[in-house]
């Protein structure tokens, strides 16, 4: 009896101990948290990632805005059109002072009735007695952008060589300018004297220097 007393208690305490194990295993998998993979997490992972690209289209956005906005000057982020030929008065000066570089001074005088924005080089050509046509190069300076307001006047000078040869030199007799930005031209005369004949080694070039806004300029 003593023997089979021992064997029936052995039984029941394995009996237990099963149980109990059983029971911890249950109540720790209900505790974990539902695996990457399974539908829950995959939703709410998702729903994250949909939130987190909104967020960034947003950031995007409001770059995008920023970005399109331009500063005039006048502390607004309004934008102020190209100055158009049509609006412009185009006047031509010679402003030579030496016998060796001659200067030419084109003038855009804003006479639109609006602000307007003007910045680069002019399209310059010259035409010659001969009815050849010189073009001028650029001279490498680099062009500020200036807002002219209605009255106020823009500039360029045209270098070129002085004749001082001697001779009659290479007569111009126009002078076809192109505001920057645009395609339209004028055609003024030439208010200056003649080029000198020569063989490309003059140390004086035809050039012209990049628009900028002429600071004493009345407004009005």
């Amino acid at each position: 009896m003593k023997h089979t007393r021992k064997a029936v208690a052995a039984v029941i305490g394995l009996v237990a101990a099963l149980s109990l194990t059983a029971c911890n295993g249950d109540d720790t998998a209900s505790s974990e948290t539902p695996p990457s993979s399974s539908p829950a997490a995959s939703a709410d992972k998702g729903s994250e990632s949909t939130q987190d690209a909104t967020a960034g289209t947003d950031a995007n956005k409001d770059d995008t805005d920023t970005d399109a906005s331009t500063d005039t000057g006048t502390g607004t982020n309004t934008k102020t059109g190209i100055c158009r030929t049509d609006e412009l008065e185009v006047d031509a000066t010679d402003n030579t002072t030496d016998k060796t570089e001659g200067v030419v001074t084109v003038v855009f005088k804003n006479g639109g009735g609006r602000d307007c924005t003007i910045k680069g080089f002019a399209g310059v050509d010259l035409t010659a007695s001969t009815g050849d046509t010189l073009s001028v190069n650029r001279n490498g300076e680099q062009p500020v952008p200036g807002v002219l307001k209605d009255g106020e006047s823009a500039a360029f000078n045209i270098t070129f060589p002085y004749n001082n040869s001697g001779g009659s030199g290479v007569r111009i007799t126009s002078l076809v300018v192109t505001p920057p930005n645009e395609t339209k031209h004028v055609t003024l005369d030439w208010p200056a004297g003649t080029l000198p004949v020569t063989d490309g080694e003059s140390q004086v070039k035809l050039e012209i220097s990049p628009v900028g806004k002429v600071s004493d300029s009345p407004a009005g």
